[in-house]
């Protein structure tokens, strides 16, 4: 069952830590690229500070971006910033969507996302958690998927799972971290192909963050999902 209250709790005690970490970088380092390709550092930092913006948007009604073309430039537009900017935007883009969030009554209520998707409100603070744990690996600063809070590893292990079930170009799949839950995903039909290996490393290939060359696969070659 979602507890929002408790997403939120962890959505806070992220964006904490990757605030602590990222303030000790400079503005060269910021510069940098970070481990998405094409994106510096400050790329990712700008993403978060912007996707909280896009959050309060949703809590309050409104489109998500007002379109994609602008969500990149906003990125782009933010990247370049000094250390200090970067830093202080994302923590008050966040304290302002704590603000909404404290002010939400209502999460069972629908709320539209991004490209036409929707969800219930309650999961969104699940998906802010996702943005602040992967993207602070992202920035290559020390932070690794083994590093993640194991509930969150494998929440996200589950989402993602779900993601890919029945979809057509990802074959019948089980999926197995070592000591969690058996996961299924892919097609329906057809022999499954058992996938195991760490929680770090599953996931990670999961989300597109690892080859998957650590893990171990039966029943056939491991497959190559589509991107998110």
């Amino acid at each position: 069952m979602i507890d929002h209250a408790h997403d939120l709790a962890s959505v806070r005690d992220a964006t904490e830590r990757l605030l602590t970490a990222a303030a000790k970088l400079d503005n060269a380092s910021v510069a940098e690229p970070s481990r998405l390709p094409g994106w510096t550092r400050g790329h990712v930092l700008a993403h978060l500070a912007r996707n909280a913006d896009a959050l309060v948007n949703v809590f309050e009604g409104r489109p998500m971006y007002a379109s994609a073309g602008s969500r990149e430039a906003d990125i782009e537009r933010d990247a370049s910033r000094p250390l200090d900017a970067q830093v202080t935007d994302v923590r008050e883009s966040a304290a302002a969507l704590d603000r909404v969030t404290a002010a939400t009554e209502d999460w069972s209520r629908t709320v539209e996302l991004r490209n036409g998707v929707t969800d219930s409100a309650s999961r969104v603070p699940f998906r802010r958690w996702v943005e602040m744990e992967l993207h602070h690996v992202d920035l290559d600063i020390g932070y690794e998927l083994e590093d993640l809070p194991e509930e969150f590893t494998r929440r996200e292990c589950d989402f993602l799972a779900e993601r890919f079930l029945g979809h057509p170009d990802v074959p019948a799949l089980v999926i197995e971290p070592a000591g969690g839950e058996v996961l299924r995903s892919g097609r329906a039909e057809g022999e499954p192909i058992v996938v195991g290996g760490s929680p770090a490393d599953v996931l990670g290939w999961l989300c597109g963050r690892r080859d998957g060359s650590a893990l171990t696969t039966a029943g056939g070659p491991l497959p190559a999902l589509p991107p998110l």
